[in-house]
């Protein structure tokens, strides 16, 4: 099945007690962080640091992200030769403008695999939106290629790449939050949300959370362990969402062996993308539609 990514919780690259515990704080994924949560000053140690953990630590079914510089700074490319070696589960890559940048990073990327014998098919990419050309070209990098496994906003730097005042309700960039799902899941891609920076603000996490999902966000960064219980709870179906599902699949798979396409199920029609929807549903609860 396809792995949930309701949350990914980032942790700075120079905080070892946080990357210690990251298969631990029960998010989705953790995203190891050498960019915007690292001083000037501690690149360097965060590398190291980034890449001792990851040959040490067992962070358990936790898919683990590293965020590395981009390219156009001193550090990106010493981040990637430290860094694909270890074949992290996917690397992030911080303001994604152009189809031509990302090209370049996978170059440098397979170079690097191919100089240590690994294949290009394991690690993923995940491409970041943070300025107003890359939501302008967000298809065209979404479908670019097949290494890149999801599309994820940076709500603060589009915010201030457009010289808009930020707000909670994330106003100033819903066109460019719905420009980036639809892009995604055109291509059958993972689209992930902003984070939501108030930490202490547990019923502003969980409106903005509903939103992101009800446009069609697989599921939101983390800036603290605290919130992801809350974007959890959010994105886990009902009971009565689940039994639905259930039903539903268990009927279509009936009625596909006796050649019907399409049924009633109490007066509703079923039809394949509502069977679509339902298979979603149980991944969400993590039963195995297979089985049914």
């Amino acid at each position: 099945m396809r792995k949930n990514r309701r949350t990914m919780l980032y942790i700075p690259g120079n905080n070892p007690a946080m990357l210690q515990q990251g298969g631990v704080y029960g998010a989705d994924s953790i995203l190891l962080d050498l960019e915007d949560a690292v001083a000037l000053n501690q690149k360097d140690a965060a590398r190291i640091l980034v890449r001792n953990v990851l040959k040490s630590i067992n962070f358990y079914t936790t898919e683990v992200c590293v965020r590395i510089n981009h390219l156009d700074t001193p550090f990106g490319l010493e981040d990637l030769e430290e860094i694909v070696p270890l074949q992290p589960d996917a690397i992030r890559y911080p303001k994604t403008e152009t189809v031509e940048e990302l090209a370049n990073l996978i170059k440098i990327i397979e170079a690097i695999e191919d100089k240590h014998n690994l294949p290009h098919d394991k690690m993923t990419i995940h491409a970041m939106i943070e300025t107003a050309l890359g939501v302008q070209n967000v298809f065209e990098i979404a479908k670019f290629s097949k290494r890149v496994d999801a599309i994820t906003i940076g709500g603060q730097d589009l915010t201030a790449d457009m010289n808009i005042k930020s707000t909670k309700d994330g106003s100033g960039i819903d066109l460019a939050r719905k420009m980036i799902v639809m892009a995604a899941k055109a291509n059958k891609i993972d689209a992930i949300d902003t984070v939501f920076v108030d930490i202490n603000d547990e019923e502003g996490l969980r409106i903005d959370t509903e939103y992101a999902k009800q446009i069609g966000f697989s599921g939101k960064a983390v800036i603290n362990p605290r919130q992801i219980d809350v974007i959890h709870d959010v994105y886990m179906p009902t009971d009565e969402e689940i039994r639905k599902s259930y039903r539903i699949v268990k009927e279509f798979k009936k009625n596909k062996l006796a050649g019907i396409g399409v049924f009633a199920i109490d007066g509703k029609m079923i039809d394949a993308p509502i069977m679509t929807r339902a298979t979603q549903v149980l991944e969400l609860a993590n039963i195995d539609f297979n089985s049914i």
